[in-house]
This record gives C-alpha cells, structure tokens and sequence, in this order.
C-alpha cells in the first residue's frame, strides 16, 4: 500500500475511534487566519487564549494569509498581552489582499507617550517565517493524529501546504504530514443555506486553493458557513463593559477601529474555533457526511455521501443564544496570572 494511503487510513481509523487525544488534554491547534480583514479574527485569537487558559487548547503557531506588514506584529502583540509571547508566528508571501487593514495600524502603532502601548516582538511580518514553512515544522513535531486545525481566512496556505515537498523538517509530503498529524480541519468557509448561491468571502478569494483543499484534504473537514457566525452576533456592548478589567485591551481597541460604536458583528471564526476546541459540547448540529464541492464562482455546494469526509454545522435558537454566551465569556477572559 502506497505511503500516503496508508497513512490516510491510519488518520481516518484514529477519527472514528476517537481516541486519538483524551479529552483531559488540551488540543494542540494550529490558528491559520485572515486576521486584518475583518475584525472577528482577532475576537477569535482572544478566545483561544481564554480556552488554553482553561486548558482545552494549546496554540501551537498562528499563520496568516493576509499579506500585509503589520499584521504579523498584531497577532504577536495580542499573544504577548495573554502572556504567550513565544508562539510562532507565519506569514503568506504573495497573499491575495495586501491592502491596509482597518484596524491593525491603529494597535500596533498606539503608544502611551512615547512606549509603545502593546509590546511586541515583531516589527514587521518581513521578519516572520513563511506560513507553509511554519506548518510543516510544527506538524512534524506533533503526534501522529493529533493537530487540529482552525482555519477562518482563505485557502492559500494549506493548498500551498498541501503541494510542499519534503524537506529537512519532514521526510513526508505536505499531503503526508496532514495525513500523519493533524485529526480535524474546522473552517468557516462557504454558505450552505438552502437556495442560496451566493460565494461566500473567504473562498471566493482564492477559489483555485479552496477547491484543492476539499478536493485533496485527508482528514475530516467541519464547516461552519456564513449563516452559522451571522445568526451569532457579538454585542458591542460587551466590547464597552467586558474589557474594561484593564486601562488598554488590544481587542476592544481593534473592535473600535474595525468600525463605528456601537456595533454588533458576526461571529464567523469564533464559530470554527470553539467549534474546534470543543467539538462536543452541543453548540452547534452536525450534518450528515458528505462531500462540499466549490465551483469555478466559489460557491459552494453539499453533497450527502455515506462514508465522506465532510460536515457543516446547523444552529437552532436554544444553541445560537448559547453559543453568543459562551464566546462573550470567552472572548472577554482576561489573561491567565500563571502565564509568563
């Protein structure tokens, strides 16, 4: 038997006995986000930290793919504010929106006289790794069938990822090196509301690397869609009353230079994330399996298959107002005293 269908089995037996990793311990997760482009990213990030906090993750490396300079430094100075400064950080080269972000200058950039107000490590992403990279360094030193990854951007750089030859982190192939390590892929990508055709943002930006991803992909994928973080809105409220345990919050900062107060987002990378981390907690249904298939436009489109890899999330009322509870408390946790 070849060695990438071996090892797809392997991965896919390890899923459906799910006992891969016990749930005592904390998910090791890799973070691959837009952040930049809109402001849910960076909410997500914070509740990533409040669930390693609580110790159900352990963020092992953000990568972007959003190719803009300061973005890297935000993520950073975000990790250095919850007291996790020595994550790794990578970065999209040749990424589809280089464009200024609408609240990223603003944080980095602040200072309190003439100190900069959030520390950070990072000047630039010129001086981060490259994202693929990064992935393929931190699989290889993760155990087989472990990783879970959430991915709230585009596509770019686990297609790019998927397409990696070995190197000196790993004698596999991008393709093997998922297959070994990682056990879910959780993204919010794509509408699957019923008799809606429109494409959905992040695919549709790079539709060539989201076709290759739920074409190639050797793990199971879980989809939240642009109707599951629309139905969850997080209140700007929250954003005046629950940060307020310190003089300067880099997320609500963000939040109020991402738009005019006040206002209520979608929570659409929150979703994939929590999603991620706690899989069984019943905030979200789980469709039947199935494949998802992406056209030429982006739009993306269900098919019910016994047997496939992937699903998409439902929400009804009672776990929309659960779910909008659990990440205002999440997003507003205020960072661990233990955490160097």
């Amino acid at each position: 038997m070849p060695r990438t269908v071996r090892a797809c089995v392997l991965v896919g037996a390890l899923w459906m006995s799910s006992s891969v990793v016990s749930a005592a311990e904390p998910a090791p997760l890799i973070f691959d986000t837009d952040i930049g482009n809109d402001i849910d990213d960076a909410l997500a990030l914070g509740v990533i930290h409040a669930l390693q906090s609580r110790g159900e993750c352990r963020l092992l490396a953000v990568t972007i793919n959003k190719d803009e300079a300061l973005c890297a430094p935000f993520v950073d100075l975000v990790n250095r504010f919850y007291r996790r400064g020595d994550i790794p950080i990578g970065v999209v080269h040749g990424g589809k929106t280089p464009e200024p972000s609408r609240y990223v200058h603003q944080v980095v950039q602040a200072k309190d006289g003439n100190a900069a107000r959030y520390p950070r490590n990072l000047a630039s992403g010129r001086d981060a790794p490259e994202a693929v990279q990064l992935l393929r360094k931190t699989l290889a030193g993760q155990a087989d069938g472990s990783v879970v990854i959430a991915a709230v951007g585009f596509s770019t750089n686990l297609a790019r990822l998927l397409e990696s030859p070995a190197d000196e982190q790993s004698d596999y192939t991008g393709l093997e090196l998922v297959a070994h390590k990682c056990r879910l892929l959780s993204m919010m990508a794509g509408n699957f509301r019923a008799n809606d055709r429109r494409p959905e943002y992040n695919i549709m930006t790079d539709v060539p690397a989201a076709k290759a991803v739920f074409a190639r992909w050797p793990t199971p994928i879980v989809v939240s869609g642009f109707e599951i973080g629309e139905a969850v809105l997080f209140p700007g409220a929250s954003i005046e009353t629950d940060f307020d345990y310190v003089t300067h919050h880099p997320l609500a900062e963000a939040y109020r230079a991402y738009g005019k107060m006040p206002y209520d987002r979608p929570t659409w990378d929150l979703t994939s994330v929590l999603y991620a981390v706690r899989p069984e907690r019943g905030y979200f249904g789980v469709s039947e399996a199935g494949l998802v298939e992406v056209d030429d436009q982006g739009v993306t489109s269900f098919r019910r298959q016994s047997g496939g890899a992937h699903h998409y999330l439902t929400l009804n009322a009672p776990q929309a107002e659960r779910t909008r509870e659990a990440l205002i408390q999440l997003a507003s946790q205020p960072p661990a005293h233990n955490e160097k």
